[in-house]
This record gives structure tokens, sequence and C-alpha cells, in this order.
């Protein structure tokens, strides 16, 4: 942990550091998909049915949204069971799968409908390794720092965010301008992204989720009973304040709303 008077330990620097690059890689990955959509929906998607295209075009484009809930629920369970490194890793391996993916699949002209399927997979798995990402490096953060500098870095992980998706625009901007081929774009998310996985394998577990671990194992041994057991009586006494979790799904729902204002209704 830190002293105040000191500040922030060289490791918690290189932390901080690193997650934030880590989100500004994840956003800068989603989103150059969504600003390229319009050059890519013509070739991941049949033109030959003008119904069908809109319906696919929507459907991928709001996916990302629409499964982030479900990628909350899967990476925080596995983020409480095996620790916050490994949620971070894994949505930061997923973002760099799936970039790959999209740099190398043929078009809808050459493989058909493949095409289409893979496409909206990859979207839908980045929709949950952005969320998973986000909320993830904020907990890190607020489990390894303490007050004042657990709500800056916080800060700056949304920041950074922000200008992922600001670069994602540059590029596409590039792109569409015909200074080099899509393909390049997202090879170029995919490199940056495993680059964040090897720098990332430095990062130490949190603290918090140290001492919650050892909590348990002392609580394992008292009650001689198996651990997956007491996590599950643990998880069970846990009440869920069903206001709180409503009013918090109302302003997550706000950004949903805009993006999709802005990018298909506006436009259309």
């Amino acid at each position: 942990m830190i002293n105040n008077s000191k500040g922030l330990t060289k490791n918690q620097k290189e932390a901080v550091a690193l997650l934030s690059i880590g989100t500004f890689l994840e956003y800068f990955d989603l989103m150059l998909y969504i600003h390229m959509a319009v050059l890519l929906n013509e070739l991941f998607f049949p033109q030959d049915n003008p119904a069908a295209t809109q319906l696919l075009t929507t459907f991928t484009f709001c996916s990302t949204f629409l499964l982030r809930p479900l990628g909350g629920f899967i990476i925080g369970w596995i983020g409480d069971q095996f620790g916050r490194k490994v949620t971070i890793m894994l949505t930061t391996t997923l973002m760099a799968a799936t970039c790959v993916t999209m740099a190398i699949i043929g078009t809808y002209a050459e493989i058909g409908i493949t095409a289409t399927v893979v496409v909206i997979l990859c979207r839908a798995l980045q929709g949950i390794s952005t969320l998973g990402e986000g909320l993830g490096a904020m907990i890190y953060l607020a489990e390894s720092l303490k007050r004042p500098y657990n709500y800056i870095t916080s800060g700056m992980i949304e920041i950074s965010s922000t200008i992922g998706t600001l670069v994602a625009l540059s590029v596409t901007l590039l792109v569409t301008s015909g200074y080099f081929d899509w393909r390049i774009a997202f090879w170029i998310g995919a490199i940056i992204a495993i680059i964040g996985i090897a720098a990332r394998t430095r990062l130490r577990e949190t603290p918090e989720f140290i001492e919650y671990q050892r909590r348990l194992k002392i609580k394992m041994e008292a009650s001689n009973i198996n651990l997956a057991v007491v996590k599950k009586v643990s998880a069970v006494k846990q009440k869920v304040d069903k206001k709180a979790v409503m009013a918090y799904f109302l302003i997550r729902l706000v950004t949903p709303t805009c993006f999709f204002t802005t990018y298909i209704w506006a436009i259309s």
C-alpha cells in the first residue's frame, strides 16, 4: 500500500501506466470497427437483401452493448474466483484474438455467411471484453491504492478510453482516405494488444484480493469444509440492493442510447 506523504511507489506507478495503456488499446480496438462500419458492412454482409443487411448491421453494432451485462457478470465472477490480474489479462487476450480474426477473415464475397457470423461473434466478444477491462482496471486500482490516488487514477482510466476512441477515429480517417488497407488497421490493434498482454504480466495481484483469499483459507481450515463451499455460502449471504442495481443500470444505459442515436438513427 502507499504512504500518502510519499505518493505512489514505483510498482504502483507502473501498474497505473499499464492499466491506462491497456484500456486505451481496448477502446481503440473496439471503436475501430464502429468508425469503419460504413466500409466494413459492405464487405461482411450480404448486399442483395437490403432489409436483412440493415438488420444484421444494426445487430452487429448493438451486440457490443447488449452483451455487456453478461460480460460483466462472467468476468466479474472470474475476478472474484481467480483474481483481478486474471480478468485484466483475459480481456486483453480476447481483444487481441478478435482483432487478429478480423484482420485475416475472408469477406462475404469469399466465404459467404460465415464471414457475417464471425464478425458478429467478434463484436460480441469485444463488447464483453471492454466492459471487463474498464471496470476491472478501476477495481484493481481501487484495491491497490489509498485515497486520494485511487480516485485520481480511476479517472485516468476513463480518459484513456476516450483517447483510444479518438485515435481509432484518426486511424479510420487514414483508412477511408486510402492511405492504407483496412486490414492493416486491425493488425495494428492486434499487435498493440499482444504487446499489452506481455507488459501486463508484470502486474501483481491486488493486496485486497490476496487478503480475501487468506481469510477464506482460514475460514475453511477452521470449519473443516471445502473452499468452494465456503465461497458459495459467502456469496449466498450477500444481499443485493435491487434499487442500487436498477439505478446503476439506468445510468449506464445513457451511453449506448447516445451511441445508437448518433451512429444509427441520426444518419439514417
